[in-house]
């Protein structure tokens, strides 16, 4: 049954694709696919994390910005070029996306995407991952992980690939950067600085995101690699329309709000994650953070200790700050 899903759902993204100079709606999708509308509705949601009308939204004003950037066409044969009947209308939601306008965005000359196009698995999706099968990456991980990056984009507005593949290497190399597979497919990423307690990129796969994926991440990082700090992380501000439901699911796993940040020119909000009381971790007070005999893994100098100030170790104090905010 779960390989027909992505099947047909494979059939609709294909179908979008062909057809991103069109006005589109789930419609337009379900009768040239003959499939039930309200069928394909749930099962496109549940495994892409977006509505038809959301991704094809997403998809059109990818590619309007890129001709923005690497072409001199009018904007206004841009925005009908995107399925919009107007200049006016094209540049408002290009502008509740993009943060700036169609002829500001082409100003700057720096293309990135909202959504680029998402590849589903055929094969089953493992039911009966946990947080052991999560491990360091490695530089034989690197190509798959910026394979998933490409999918997960909708969450990391300004991204910048080659500086985030430079920054990648270097997490790597430090043991700050996690990986969890499903078979020869990275499923879930994360990047981490333990000196702050900051995750400073997460991603996982769309059709990983309904089976409690980042909950597994949270939990290597409560449990054993950052056991007893506070984790923070910015997202997405209230309100915001390229949202694609991160604020939601954070807040869901417990963050909480805390202040408004810009970054990289960007309006964002950082959560944070208090740490876990002892007796919510599985080993009570006899809890190793790397493993039953406290071996430390290679890029960790020593365990963090306490210097009875709330939310900092001593370590805090003379660390380097981390690679960079955009892993």
């Amino acid at each position: 049954m779960q390989g027909q899903t992505v099947r047909i759902v494979s059939q609709a993204i294909r179908y979008i694709e062909e057809h991103l100079h069109e006005k589109m709606d789930l419609d337009m999708v379900a009768s040239a696919l003959h499939y039930s509308k309200y069928h394909l509705h749930r099962i496109f949601t549940k495994t892409v994390g977006l509505t038809i009308h959301d991704y094809a939204k997403r998809r059109q004003l990818t590619e309007a910005a890129k001709l923005l950037v690497f072409s001199a066409k009018p904007i206004i044969e841009i925005a009908l070029m995107s399925g919009y009947e107007s200049q006016q209308a094209f540049t408002d939601i290009f502008k509740a996306m993009y943060k700036t306008s169609p002829a500001e965005f082409r100003e700057t000359e720096n293309f990135y995407p909202l959504q680029l196009e998402i590849y589903l698995k055929e094969e089953l999706v493992k039911m009966d991952l946990t947080k052991d099968n999560i491990k360091f990456a490695t530089p034989e991980d690197a190509d798959d992980w910026m394979e998933l990056v490409s999918l997960t984009i909708d969450g990391y507005p300004c991204l910048d690939k080659g500086d985030y593949t430079t920054n990648l290497h270097q997490y790597i190399a430090d043991k700050k950067a996690l990986i969890l597979r499903d078979d020869d497919m990275a499923i879930g990423v994360m990047g981490f600085s333990p000196d702050t307690g900051s995750i400073d990129f997460l991603a996982v796969h769309p059709q990983y995101r309904h089976l409690g994926i980042t909950k597994l991440f949270l939990d290597k990082l409560a449990d054993e690699l950052l056991y007893g700090q506070e984790i923070t992380l910015t997202t997405y501000r209230a309100g915001d329309k390229a949202d694609t439901g991160w604020r939601e699911e954070y807040r869901r796993l417990g963050f909480a709000e805390r202040e408004l940040l810009v970054e990289y020119g960007y309006p964002t909000q950082r959560f944070v994650l208090p740490p876990k009381n002892k007796e919510e971790t599985p080993f009570g007070d006899t809890f190793m953070p790397f493993g039953n005999k406290g071996e430390i893994p290679q890029g960790y100098t020593s365990m963090p200790e306490n210097t009875g100030r709330k939310g900092e170790t001593r370590n805090d104090r003379n660390t380097e700050k981390p690679v960079g905010r955009e892993l």
